[in-house]
């Protein structure tokens, strides 16, 4: 699913439709919200593709069973703080993280280090000096390089920006500007060899 601590075995008919297994998927997880995501898998020569619910699961793998699917976010919503369900949140946040880490959002390095920021609150909270020294942000990776000064630009967004309060807790103040001004790298290609 989105996290590597996130995992889900389920078997099928081999008949069995791609919606058929994404809602197995969505009522696991009691995901109201369903617009938004996909299932994804990779093809033996290293393609990505989303699973198209219309199809047989089977055909359009070309593996073996038994195959390996990803859950992933789709569409990023446009507005983010109207989503309704905290479980909906939570899979888009995980995205977010996955892709800023992976390198698959580009964005300017200020709007970067905003989406890092609003990472960092949602995993320890608001900055308190008692609990956070100098460097506290170097301990989480949030990119696969960054610098140090990036590092100071994150705290300081912390330290000096950002307050957790109760609804928001899942860092949305302002992400649905951030996000606008971020360009998604992944290129995925439909079971039929479209490009999506």
């Amino acid at each position: 699913m989105l996290g590597s601590a996130l995992s889900y075995t389920c078997a099928a008919l081999r008949d069995a439709k791609g919606q058929y297994l994404f809602d197995l998927l969505c009522h696991h997880l009691n995901l109201l919200e369903k617009d938004y995501f996909g299932i994804r898998f990779v093809d033996p020569d290293k393609q990505r593709h989303w699973l198209e619910f219309t199809k047989s699961v089977v055909k359009q793998m070309r593996a073996q069973p038994p195959f390996t699917m990803c859950f992933r976010v789709k569409f990023y919503p446009t507005d983010p703080a109207a989503l309704k369900e905290e479980i909906t949140r939570y899979l888009v946040f995980l995205q977010i993280k996955r892709d800023l880490y992976h390198g698959r959002l580009l964005c300017k390095t200020s709007d970067a280090a905003l989406l890092a920021a609003y990472i960092l609150q949602a995993e320890i909270g608001d900055y308190d000096p008692g609990k956070h020294p100098e460097g506290y942000s170097s301990k989480f990776q949030f990119f696969p390089k960054h610098s140090e000064k990036l590092e100071r630009k994150i705290a300081e967004i912390h330290k000096t920006e950002l307050r957790m309060c109760q609804e928001m807790r899942h860092f949305w103040p302002s992400l649905p500007l951030v996000l606008l001004f971020c360009r998604e790298t992944r290129e995925f290609t439909s079971s039929n060899g479209e490009s999506k």
